[in-house]
Order: C-alpha cells, then sequence, then structure tokens
C-alpha cells in the first residue's frame, strides 16, 4: 500500500506540472485546468488510502459541503468579482494550512499535556509554527484584501504613525515567542497560552501588513498572498512528511513569487515599496478635487461626435482597464469592435500588466465576452504601434496611459511601463471624471491636443457609440 500511495502522489506530482505548464497558453489552458484537478483528485485519494483505516462521516461531509459551495460560486459569481474570489480563495488557503498545524499541536502537545521539549524534533517544531505564522498572515491579510476589492473596506491606504514599527515588533514579538515556547518551557500550560498568542499576534500582523496597501496595488498583493499560500501549504507538508502537499506547496509559492516580480517590474516599484511605502488608492470615480486645478485644455466630446470619427478609422488600438470591470462593460466593447471589424477596420487590444486588479483580470473579463485571443497584446508587443493607429480608446485605465512616467523625471510613477497611447492620431478616454488614479497624480493625457474626454459610465457610453456608428454603418 505505501509503494502504491507514493506512485500516486508521484504521478499527481507530474499532473500539477504539466497542468502548470499548459495554464501557460491559452490553447491549453483549460486541458491544464483539468489536468491539474486530477491530480488534485489523485492526491486526495492517496492520502486517504495512506491514512488507512478512518471515519469517513466528516470527509464526505467535508467533499459535499465544499462541492456545494465551489458550484454556487462557480456559477453566481461574475467575472467583474473575480478578484475578490481569488484573494478569498488565498485565505482559505491559509487557514487551511492554519488548521492543519494547529490540529497537528493538539494532537502531538497538547493533548498529551506536554510542553515541546523532547516531544517533537526542533526541525519539525520551527517548520510548524512557520506554518502557523504564514497561514494566519495570509487569513487574515486575504479578508483586508477582499474588503478592499469589494469595496466593505476603504482602498485608501490606511496608514497609522508607527505602523512599520509596529508590524517590526509584532515580529519580534512572534519570534522571541517561539524562541522561548520551544527552547526554555517545560510547561504545557504555557506552551498552550504562548501557541495560541503567536496565533492571534500573526492574525494581527497579516491584517496590518495589507491595510496600508492601495486599492490599485492589488494586483501584487494577491499574487503575493497567492505566494504565502503555498509556502504555508509547503511547510505544513514538512511537518505532516507529505511530499506532495511539499510539492504542491512550492510550486504555488515560487509561481506567486514569480508573478509577484512580474507585477512591480511593470509598475517599476520595489515589493518593499508596495508593501510600506503606503503608496496608492483607488480610483473613486468622483471628484479630481485639487487634480482639477492641472487641467487646463481639456476637450470633451459626445458619442455623436466620437462615432463620426471612429466610422473613418481603419486602425483601432483599444487598452482596458479598472473602469471597464467596474462598468461590466465588456460585452458592450465587443460589440463595438466587431461593428468596426465589419467596417473594415483592424481592431486589437492594449493590455496593461496591471490593468485591472488582479493579473489577468482584462483577459479574464475579455474572455467573457468572447473576444479572440488573437485579438490581445501586451506592451512590449503593441507599444510602438500607437504611432500608426487611428485612434486608441481608453476605457477606465488612468496612470497606465499617464506620459509622466516617460516625460517626467519628478512624477511618482516616472520609468514606470506604460501604453504610449498618445503617439495615436485621435485618443478617447472614456471616464466618469477627472478623478485620479492610484498614484493620486494628473494625468497630463487629458490636456493632449488630441485627446477627447466621454465623461460617463463605459457601458452606457459605448452603448450609445455602438447606436450612432450602427445608424453611420448600415
Amino acid at each position: 500500500m505505501k509503494t502504491a500511495v507514493a506512485l500516486m502522489y508521484l504521478v499527481a506530482s507530474i499532473l500539477f506540472i504539466l497542468g502548470l505548464k499548459m495554464l501557460t497558453r491559452v490553447k491549453t489552458a483549460r486541458n491544464g485546468n483539468r489536468l491539474s484537478s486530477t491530480a488534485m483528485l489523485l492526491a486526495v485519494v492517496a492520502t486517504l488510502l495512506d491514512m488507512g483505516q478512518v471515519d469517513y462521516t466528516f470527509i464526505i461531509a467535508g467533499i459535499v459541503l465544499g462541492s456545494a459551495i465551489g458550484a454556487i460560486m462557480a456559477l453566481k459569481v461574475e467575472m467583474t468579482s473575480m478578484p475578490e474570489m481569488v484573494a478569498m480563495f488565498n485565505g482559505f488557503g491559509g487557514g487551511a494550512s492554519l488548521l492543519v498545524a494547529g490540529s497537528f499541536l493538539f494532537e502531538n502537545v497538547f493533548a498529551g499535556n506536554l510542553a515541546f521539549g523532547g516531544i517533537l524534533p526542533m526541525d519539525t517544531t520551527i517548520t510548524l509554527f512557520i506554518s502557523v505564522l504564514i497561514g494566519s498572515v495570509t487569513l487574515t491579510g486575504s479578508l483586508i484584501a477582499f474588503g478592499k476589492l469589494n469595496g466593505k473596506i476603504s482602498g485608501q491606504p490606511i496608514l497609522f504613525p508607527g505602523n512599520n514599527i509596529l508590524n517590526l515588533l509584532l515580529v519580534v514579538g512572534i519570534l522571541g515567542s517561539v524562541v522561548f515556547v520551544v527552547g526554555f518551557n517545560e510547561d504545557p500550560n504555557i506552551a498552550f497560552t504562548v501557541s495560541m498568542t503567536v496565533i492571534g499576534l500573526s492574525c494581527v500582523l497579516g491584517v496590518l501588513l495589507v491595510t496600508p496597501i492601495g486599492g490599485a496595488d492589488m494586483p501584487v498583493v494577491i499574487s503575493l498572498l497567492n505566494s504565502y499560500s503555498g509556502l504555508a501549504a509547503s511547510a505544513t507538508g514538512f511537518v505532516l512528511g507529505n511530499n506532495m502537499l511539499i510539492i504542491c506547496g512550492a510550486l504555488v509559492g515560487a509561481s506567486g513569487l514569480i508573478l509577484t516580480q512580474i507585477m512591480c517590474k511593470a509598475m517599476n516599484r520595489s515589493l518593499a515599496n508596495v508593501l510600506f511605502g503606503g503608496f496608492g488608492q483607488a480610483d473613486s470615480g468622483g471628484g479630481g478635487g485639487k487634480n482639477d486645478d492641472a487641467y487646463h485644455s481639456v476637450k470633451s466630446c459626445g458619442p455623436e461626435e466620437a462615432a463620426m470619427i471612429f466610422e473613418s478609422a481603419r486602425d483601432v488600438i483599444i487598452v482596458p482597464g479598472y473602469g471597464l470591470a467596474v462598468a461590466q462593460a465588456q460585452h458592450a466593447t465587443k460589440e463595438l469592435a466587431d461593428l468596426l471589424i465589419k467596417n473594415g477596420a483592424n481592431v486589437r487590444y492594449a493590455i496593461h500588466p496591471v490593468a485591472g486588479r488582479m493579473p489577468g483580470h482584462m483577459n479574464v473579463l475579455l474572455a467573457e465576452s468572447n473576444v479572440p485571443h488573437e485579438q490581445l497584446f501586451d506592451l512590449d508587443q503593441i507599444n510602438d504601434d500607437f504611432q500608426n493607429a487611428d485612434i486608441a480608446l481608453i476605457l477606465g485605465a488612468n496612470d497606465v496611459v499617464n506620459p509622466a512616467a516617460t516625460k517626467d523625471p519628478d512624477s511618482p510613477i516616472h520609468g514606470m511601463p506604460v501604453l504610449k497611447v498618445w503617439d495615436s492620431k485621435t485618443v478617447f478616454v472614456v471616464k466618469r471624471s477627472l478623478s485620479p488614479g492610484f498614484a493620486a497624480i494628473p494625468n497630463d493625457l487629458f490636456n493632449y491636443d488630441n485627446n477627447m474626454m466621454l465623461f460617463g459610465d463605459a457601458k452606457k457610453i459605448l452603448t450609445q457609440l455602438v447606436h450612432e456608428l450602427k445608424e453611420m454603418v448600415d
């Protein structure tokens, strides 16, 4: 049986790696997801066989309940709400690792009324507390990220004097508690109290690490928390001696860290600046405040005037942003693109790595409306093509199209890779107002001579634009 279980774990590990590889390509992503799901099922079966005689009552109940919840979420959750669902899943992963590590504590230490000394090997005990620490931070941090993404918590950075110092003190307190309870304590009651304190402090640390981060930095936060959940699972695997859990956690942890680095590079910022800089705020879409003073030559028009320019355009590049997601305008965008293609225009989509609220957010939304993947282009692929485009249509994006990133050395976003939409013959920006993006700075694109603002909800504006254009084309 042990040999069979080991082989099942090996096959599942290979399937996980192949599935992850297949997820890197659109054409194979669906099969990659199926392959990874099969690998997880195989790993669960192998684990149950490895456990031997167990009471399946609660296991079956958990499978039924979890499957029901998963099915409901798959059917009910909109694509526009995918970022907060991913954040919640990250939290569930961290919480699961915390529960497993906690149950191991009770089974091996507290239930026997024993202290740590002589009961568990030192490396196992240290790994156990690493799992508790990362799992707790991931759980509470993900809950805060969920709140920021769905608007229940302000997207603004929530800071107070000494925020980073308090975080440092919490880390020192956690590490000091672990050292004390592992190396110097022999009282089981004290061991229990200190262990619960470590969990509590770790949960508080997770909250304080995420609250200072602005809503628009969520692509980095989500990928980092995803990495945390993997690291917590891997640490739990070492505690349980489960190679499958170690491999799965390592895959998630490594891929999450790589994605985090990609997101930071796309914003030209370090991870430390994202986590501790208090930089960033969500675009609320209401009022530009003092930033309005920076706009001296803004021109706006309505869908009727814009339709006349779109009717004669032969090369159009669409830049989706978070405003498109908020307005749920992906289907209206696809309808406009189809109409332009029918009229003889070449239509492409320029996707900035940090557009939206999670990595790949715009790709997911556009896929929901059946936009062909061949029309989607990354920043590096399409940036030089704006100079040949008749129209650049900006849908709710802000800082990722701000010329200050390339032309103003004193700008906070200077050096950040941006889409050079201003090189197009005409730029249309669909936005509710002149409010700033996460960098809280004006966008000088709005003052450019070739830029026209279309103020309003993206879905309504595009619907009106399609209506006007249909009358001209038909």
